[in-house]
């Protein structure tokens, strides 16, 4: 199973990514966790990236499908993966769909974990409280949400154009969510 896992900070992607990789026996890759290891590892992928973040900028597009590319290439995602924080715009959307189908491997659906905005603002002021940071105050949140749906609301509809997206109500307990995520990407549509 392939699955591109989509939603919003405070949605619980990573929460669930962990739980589908147990489940479906493939590899969890985030996009994070793959820039950060690259630069880590001092590839050549990470070392450009590595310069790029050195100047206060993002890296691009061309970086990031460059470590996916490598990332997809290893054994044991032949199997499947779930990517997590990969595409977040619509460009990102469209090269990932041509690696995926130049290299054989296209993924089956696009989840997206659908979270009302005020329970993603209290999930994440809480979770800054707790950690004592001042800067994810509920204002501050809601403009970076607004941001999140401003870009990826594109991808939402790329993948729906498609027939590849799988909406799921991300509300309620883990179990609950998890359960709903299964049944969507077994049944293969929507599921409230």
């Amino acid at each position: 199973m392939r699955l591109v896992l989509l939603g919003a900070p405070g949605s619980g992607k990573g929460t669930q990514a962990a739980r589908l990789k147990e489940h479906l026996q493939v590899p969890h890759i985030s996009t994070g966790d793959l820039l950060r290891a690259e630069v880590a590892a001092g590839s050549k992928l990470g070392l450009e990236a590595k310069e790029v973040m050195a100047r206060g900028e993002l890296v691009s597009d061309a970086i990031l499908l460059g470590m996916l590319e490598d990332r997809f290439s290893r054994p044991d995602t032949a199997g499947g993966f779930i990517l997590d924080g990969y595409p977040r715009n619509l460009a990102q959307a469209d090269a990932l769909d041509g690696l995926l189908t130049r290299i054989r491997q296209p993924f089956d659906y696009a989840v997206q974990l659908d979270v009302p905005t005020e329970l993603l603002v209290e999930r994440i002021a809480g979770r800054a409280k707790a950690e004592g940071r001042a800067d994810d105050n509920p204002d501050s949140v809601r403009k970076r949400l607004q941001i999140y749906d401003d870009s990826t609301a594109p991808v939402i509809d790329y993948y729906r154009q498609h027939g590849q997206l799988t909406v799921v109500d991300g509300v309620g307990e883990l179990d609950e969510v998890f359960t709903r995520i299964l049944e969507a990407i077994q049944k293969g549509h929507d599921v409230g």
